[in-house]
């Protein structure tokens, strides 16, 4: 599920108000074709993010092809990984 402009602004939205304890609920309603991960900013420190706003960071994940893989291109996200810093 490539992610187009529009969908990348609800996403920015969203991201926005990451006080909020059901971002990761209202990502997954928002977007049910893809998986959405919540993880400690240890756990992914050496990997650049697609998005960076104030207290979260936003990675996508590209699992078009046999193994899962972090990518920075929005056409080739099939999940979001969710990490608050």
């Amino acid at each position: 599920m490539p992610l187009d402009a529009s969908e990348l602004a609800v996403i920015d939205t969203l991201l926005a108000d990451s006080a909020t304890p059901t971002l990761v609920a209202d990502l997954r309603r928002r977007f049910p074709g893809m998986t959405v991960t919540q993880c400690d900013p240890s756990d992914i420190d050496l990997e650049t993010p697609f998005r960076v706003l104030a207290g979260v960071s936003l990675y996508l994940v590209d699992g078009m092809d046999h193994c899962w893989r972090l990518t920075t291109d929005a056409t080739r996200a099939t999940g979001l990984v969710v990490v608050a810093t």
